[in-house]
């Protein structure tokens, strides 16, 4: 089996959202729920629990949305060093 990209899910103090999904996409999400509990070795996971992990993981490792951020950060400030400018 390929390895897949989400892993292990930790848990966290949940923000309740509200989504419609197609039918084909729940599917899926049983699908990929089976194979990660598989590759995991632990009983497969509700779907609902797999969308924040996915949406983080693609997010992490989506180029366009990180020159986003880069363009969008405010810049640090660095702490007061006691010399004058």
């Amino acid at each position: 089996m390929a390895k897949l990209k989400l892993g292990t899910i930790e848990s966290d103090k949940p923000v309740r959202l509200t989504i419609e999904l197609p039918a084909a996409v729940h599917r899926d999400l049983l699908s990929y729920a089976e194979a990660h509990a598989t590759e995991m070795g632990q009983q497969a996971l509700e779907p609902a629990k797999l969308v924040a992990p996915m949406l983080q993981r693609f997010m992490a490792t989506d180029r366009g949305f990180a020159k986003f951020r880069r363009g969008n950060e405010k810049p640090k400030t660095s702490p007061p060093s006691g010399k004058a400018p």
